[in-house]
């Protein structure tokens, strides 16, 4: 299956949950506001959600793969069989599941001092720190069930089944709009938002334990039998072991920076957590799309090409997933930069959410965007890193960008608030960015071609006209974002519409766009290609 194709399926599917969070947060916002029980509750989602980016999607997922592709594969020569590559798993399995059992009770135990480390500020307000050691107790389970998902998704994303771990997310959202609509009746004229985030942080948990059974389910019906039994510890599981360690840091560069945000938006006025969450929304669209997609369908392909010894093919892998990050991230970027006013507006304000809220949300996600080409190609660049199952690198330029990330922060936070913050996470994401190309280009493992450099310099002057094309829209429509569903809808349509008119129309007239590359993103199916081709893009 060829990258276009694994990218197209997990974009598609990503595309969906997406589409579906961003509902949820827009009845998040009409029925919550951002006030005390809505940054209650984002700090009580934020916990597990970014423990499980850091350790299951990012840490593990990142050393699992390889391990597990060599074992069902093979690698130099030497032959994978079902076998082993199963006996791995269920190995991995036994252990993993003890370790989030132990993990989940021990966070659950101290969870005070937890939301005390995070958000010490809260205690200042009344209720607001109990609610969210409740809320956080609540939805910590999530975490576990979840992990489950993230190591079942490797397996299958490991024989080129990419399908279920994309979809899983959706029942995430499905559960949480149905809370939103049932805690908002529930309550009914009282007004009360304790009764709606309640209904949120039980509706996390359930819906953890529903992706885990739909994941086992395309689990069996890949043919695949997992059994847990006694912790055993293999020498396959502790390499992973050592593997997750330094990854966990490498790989979760920018869910360090969630945290990291969190400790001091908490620190800023009541409602500075959930615009900076609900501001990060807009961003997450595009980087869940493109960034996840990119980075889950590379991974196992760059594994099998490098265990192969056929470098040539791993280089020109990664040069194609370069070009289409930047393809796709760079006009996403200036897009939401110049029409955050107006997506925030027409999206986000109404019910308890004020058009102060939306302003300043606007400028949030102009700070946040700033960094989303780096994000996305963060995901391109560190399974280069991976596939050669080297996890300790990473560590060195996280670090480094973290430790950048709280230095600008203590400077800005005080001087430019929530939208400094965002500032600064854009920031460190650019500089751990190209740390890593830095050192894949000095290793020799990956670098920038002649066309590739000529490709993404066309690809900016596109951005540069539909750009300037929305700047001068804007203002023209400036009083129908906030008009009745109608004006929305066409205004909004109308940006989107000329934006891309004129992206595509200079992207075709510079030769921004590859012919090659458009044909297989539209065909359904691809053609007959070589053995070499049938797992990459094949462009001249």
């Amino acid at each position: 299956m060829s990258l276009i194709r694994n990218v197209g399926t997990i974009g598609g599917l990503t595309a969906v949950s997406r589409v579906f969070g961003f509902a949820r947060d827009i009845l998040l916002a009409r029925a919550l506001g951002a006030g005390l029980a809505a940054d209650a509750f984002q700090l009580a989602f934020t916990l597990p959600n970014t423990f499980r980016r850091l350790f299951a999607e990012g840490a593990f997922s990142v050393a699992f793969v390889p391990l597990y592709s060599r074992a069902l594969h093979g690698k130099d020569g030497e032959p994978g069989s079902e076998e082993a590559a199963t006996a791995f798993a269920n190995d991995v399995l036994s252990v993993f599941v003890w370790v989030l059992l132990a993990f989940s009770a021990v966070c659950m135990i101290f969870m005070p001092a937890i939301v005390w480390l995070l958000a010490r500020e809260y205690m200042s307000v009344p209720g607001k720190f109990e609610l969210s050691v409740f809320l956080a107790r609540v939805t910590f389970p999530y975490l576990g069930f979840i992990s489950l998902v993230a190591m079942l998704s490797g397996l299958l994303n490991a024989r080129s089944r990419f399908g279920p771990g994309a979809a899983a997310p959706i029942l995430l959202n499905i559960f949480l709009i149905s809370a939103i609509i049932i805690g908002d009746r529930l309550r009914g004229g009282s007004g009360d938002d304790g009764v709606v985030v309640h209904a949120l942080a039980i509706a996390v948990s359930l819906s953890g334990a529903a992706q885990l059974a739909y994941l086992a389910w395309a689990t069996k019906r890949a043919g695949v039998r997992l059994t847990v039994t006694l912790p055993k510890f293999t020498p396959e599981v502790k390499r992973l072991g050592l593997l997750i360690l330094p990854a966990t840091f490498g790989a979760g560069i920018y869910q360090i920076s969630q945290l990291v945000d969190t400790f001091f938006a908490t620190s800023l006025p009541q409602g500075s957590l959930t615009l900076l969450k609900l501001a990060d929304r807009l961003n997450q669209m595009p980087l869940g799309i493109v960034g996840i997609a990119l980075g889950t369908a590379i991974l196992p392909m760059l594994s099998r090409h490098i265990h192969t010894g056929d470098n040539a093919e791993a280089q020109r892998l990664q040069g194609n997933a370069f070009e289409i990050a930047t393809l796709l991230t760079l006009p996403a970027a200036a897009a939401l930069a110049v029409c955050a006013p107006a997506f925030c507006t027409a999206f986000f304000v109404g019910g308890k959410f004020t058009p102060a809220d939306g302003a300043l949300m606007a400028n949030i996600v102009v700070a946040l965007v700033a960094g989303l080409p780096a994000y996305v190609i963060v995901k391109v660049l560190n399974p280069g890193f991976f596939a050669r199952e080297d996890t300790r690198t990473p560590v060195w330029t996280a670090l480094a960008s973290l430790i950048f990330n709280i230095a600008v922060n203590l400077y800005v936070v005080n001087r430019f608030g929530i939208v400094g913050l965002a500032g600064a996470t854009a920031a460190s994401a650019s500089l751990n960015c190209l740390l890593l190309y830095a050192i894949l280009h000095k290793r020799g493992w990956f670098h920038f071609t002649r066309r590739l450099v000529s490709r993404v310099a066309r690809q900016l002057i596109a951005t540069g006209a539909m750009t300037a094309a929305l700047w001068y829209l804007m203002p023209l429509m400036a009083d129908r974002y906030g008009g009745n569903i109608i004006e929305k809808v066409w205004s909004l349509g109308a940006l989107v519409a000329a934006g891309a008119a004129v992206f595509f129309g200079v992207a075709f007239a510079v030769g921004a766009l590859d012919k090659d590359l458009l044909g297989q993103l539209r065909r359904r199916r691809a053609p007959a290609r070589t053995k070499a081709d049938d797992e990459i893009l094949e462009v001249e």
